[in-house]
């Protein structure tokens, strides 16, 4: 019996652009009940082959059955009755070897590294849609049939960071210094990539502050003022915000604030002016809720999730955030004078809610972060008999 067994070396999450590795083993065991009885002409197994690629999935909640037209030409691993979806996007398959004899008790080792595209979409599970990534491994033991393992794997994106044409741009108007004398003793110049430049780039722009203020009112008076310190954010990080009470004229009783998605299906109808349509957005990924009946000043600290999906746009998808707020109020003086020393509170209170919906741009995180604090396993085998 082999043994094949298949490990990501560089973890399980990768931005768009970033290079995978995969160490895949191969290990001929006796089975216990034969080893004793273990003859010259068993101590050797044979593969006719092996070989790797990536398989990106992408289906839908309604399962109507139409097929999504595949990124490039189909390949001899073709997708099984047990893959949920349809290949939109592969990679080219890698041989691993052809033909390989392994003898008892010895184990042959190869790698496989593949880099993902920049353009490529993020793994995604969306209402509506859903993208995800494998590794394929298929291997074929002499007279038997093809066996295949997949290793799943995120992707996160980095595309809407700046646009790619742009990136490639400046990593090509980069001046050589050929003519300027070279210094043995220096450093040795790095190459910028599209990769590395949109890292930077996406660095500047979740580390800038830009401190907004909004008055927040309704259509009697002024409920405060929220004050939110940056409008753009990597995964993990708190959405940090105050609020002023102080300035208003309507008491706000409590308060709630939601990290909701909105996803955006693009519609394939001809029908003119019908060119979207948008998903339900009732999905909550985080919530904080206060009671601020009293309180002249409070704050907002709202975790963002590593598991969730950053904005990102697509063919078929688009995907942004808010934050959902929700403020109770009413027009009643509820809380008693300083001079009053007998005080009861009211059985019944007029409310109003109010609504209000402020965008915020959530955009990628290093992998490392999120791998550091993720259980997805890393590592798979499987039998061939």
């Amino acid at each position: 019996m082999i043994e094949l067994s298949a490990k990501l070396t560089t973890g399980t999450v990768y931005l768009a652009g970033e290079a995978l590795e995969c160490c895949i083993s191969f290990c001929y065991t006796a089975q216990p009940e034969h080893r004793n009885s273990q003859s010259h002409c068993d101590a050797l197994e044979n593969l006719a082959w092996a070989s790797a690629q990536i398989h990106c999935f992408y289906s839908t909640s309604k399962n109507t059955g139409d097929k999504t037209p595949t990124i490039g030409k189909t390949t001899s691993l073709e997708v099984t009755s047990c893959d949920i979806g349809d290949v939109v996007f592969h990679t080219k398959p890698k041989i691993l070897f052809c033909d390989l004899t392994i003898p008892l008790g010895e184990t042959k080792t190869f790698w496989y590294r593949e880099s993902l595209p920049i353009e490529a979409p993020p793994s995604y599970r969306g209402t509506s849609v859903k993208y995800s990534y494998k590794i394929t491994i298929a291997t074929q033991k002499v007279g038997s049939h093809i066996k295949m393992v997949r290793i799943p794997f995120r992707v996160l994106p980095i595309s809407p960071i700046m646009n790619l044409q742009d990136l490639a741009a400046l990593c090509g108007n980069e001046t050589t210094e050929e003519l300027q004398p070279t210094n043995p003793f220096s450093e040795e110049r790095k190459v910028e990539t599209p990769l590395t430049m949109a890292l930077q780039v996406l660095q500047n722009l979740t580390a800038r502050r830009s401190p907004n203020s909004y008055m927040i009112t309704n259509t009697r008076g002024k409920v405060g003022r929220f004050c939110l310190f940056k409008s753009a954010y990597k995964l993990g990080e708190d959405i940090v915000g105050t609020f002023d009470f102080s300035v208003g004229t309507v008491t706000c009783m409590q308060v709630s604030v939601s990290l909701q998605p909105e996803e955006v299906i693009k519609s394939k109808s001809p029908a003119k002016n019908v060119n979207k349509e948008t998903s339900s957005r009732s999905m909550t990924v985080a919530r904080y809720h206060e009671v601020t009946l009293g309180l002249t000043q409070s704050q907002l600290i709202l975790p963002i999730p590593l598991h969730i999906t950053p904005a990102f746009e697509v063919d078929d998808v688009s995907l942004s955030w808010r934050l959902h707020f929700e403020f109770v109020t009413t027009n009643e003086k509820l809380l008693p004078n300083p001079e009053d020393k007998d005080w009861t509170a009211p059985l019944n209170v007029p409310i109003e809610t109010m609504v209000w919906n402020l965008p915020v741009k959530i955009y990628s995180t290093l992998p490392k972060q999120i791998t550091q604090h993720s259980i997805v396993n890393d590592a798979y085998t499987m039998c061939i008999k």
